[in-house]
């Protein structure tokens, strides 16, 4: 990519809180969605969100080229306009596609760059002499290895990431996703050195209360439901675990759909709100039916005391829906 970048945010600004993962939209010829995407980024900020994150698992990166994923990156920091911290994943397969996005990234005012752990390097040696290379590219930038499950990442021990995060200090968060991700968070935590700035949980947000009680500095969940997740942490950091508990039992029912519809569930929902002109996705998975639909639809009329009102979005400049699957 051969365009100036431009910074819009500092590098190293801590990463706490709530963080979602923006999704990517896509048109109906399933082409990246840029007023979509600006939107999704307006209604993040209107949230109260301390950060946000893209692309991640949740963001369809595999799917996008490497042009995107930097002209994208380009269009969310851009509207972010450095308010709060962004987390930009250069995940890859290809460890010079990663290095390229790390270093644009890095350029264009990154917080800190999000790298799964290659599933193709099972020990730690190898693990850490591949994120001491990246480091060693984006010198200033800390790195956040993703502990994702195969296929995506590694799924590495609790005590590999040890040995890992001792011998590269540039890493300074781990986002851990592999299972049980509490157990696993409290053993880094306890022999994790100190240029390590903290853990945070991923997985939809679907064990946030185990990872909170266990000493996560925040969590990247997907974005559906990132008003009700703002809530969840104000009152964790106010100490009344009482409406921790409560906030989250009501987000599971809507948790429960999205582990198994991922990317349709999260896309439908924004849809459904006048968040994105289209739930189009371009990798594959299961999709929801009207049956599954209509308990989506219920369980969010569930949630509506605690989501943002359809007046306000409205002055989010939505962009016009567009009928799905329609021209």
């Amino acid at each position: 990519m051969t365009d100036s970048i431009t910074s819009f945010a500092p590098a190293s600004r801590a990463i706490a809180g709530v963080f979602p993962v923006l999704p990517t939209p896509f048109d109906l010829a399933l082409q990246p969605d840029i007023d979509s995407l600006r939107c999704l980024v307006r209604y993040l900020l209107c949230c109260g969100v301390d950060g946000m994150t893209f692309p991640g698992v949740a963001s369809e990166f595999a799917q996008l080229s490497e042009e995107e994923r930097m002209k994208l990156t380009q269009v969310v920091l851009e509207e972010v306009a450095g308010r709060v911290p962004v987390v930009i994943g250069v995940s890859s397969s290809d460890p010079g596609l990663t290095m390229r996005l790390a270093q644009h990234a890095s350029q264009a005012g990154a917080a800190a760059l999000m790298v799964a752990a290659p599933p193709h390097l099972p020990t730690a040696a190898g693990q850490s002499a591949y994120f001491a290379q990246l480091a060693a590219g984006v010198p200033g930038t800390p790195l956040m290895l993703q502990n994702v499950p195969p296929p995506v990442g590694a799924g590495l021990d609790a005590t590999v990431l040890l040995d890992i995060l001792k011998a590269v200090p540039a890493i300074e968060y781990i986002k851990e996703e592999s299972l049980p991700s509490g157990q696993r968070l409290s053993t880094v935590r306890a022999g994790a050195p100190a240029s390590l700035r903290g853990v945070l949980g991923g997985a939809g947000g679907r064990y946030i209360t185990d990872e909170l009680r266990r000493g996560a500095c925040g969590t990247m969940p997907a974005i559906e439901l990132a008003e009700v997740h703002v809530a969840l942490f104000k009152a964790h950091r106010q100490g009344d675990e009482k409406q921790v508990r409560e906030i989250f039992t009501r987000m599971l029912p809507i948790l429960n759909i999205q582990a198994v519809f991922r990317w349709s569930l999260t896309k439908q929902v924004l849809f459904g709100r006048g968040l994105i002109r289209n739930p189009a996705q371009r990798i594959a998975g299961p999709q929801l039916d009207t049956s599954d639909m209509a308990d989506v639809n219920a369980f969010m009329s569930d949630l509506q005391d605690l989501l943002l009102p359809a007046q306000k979005l409205a002055t989010l400049n939505l962009p016009t829906k567009a009928a799905h699957g329609k021209a």
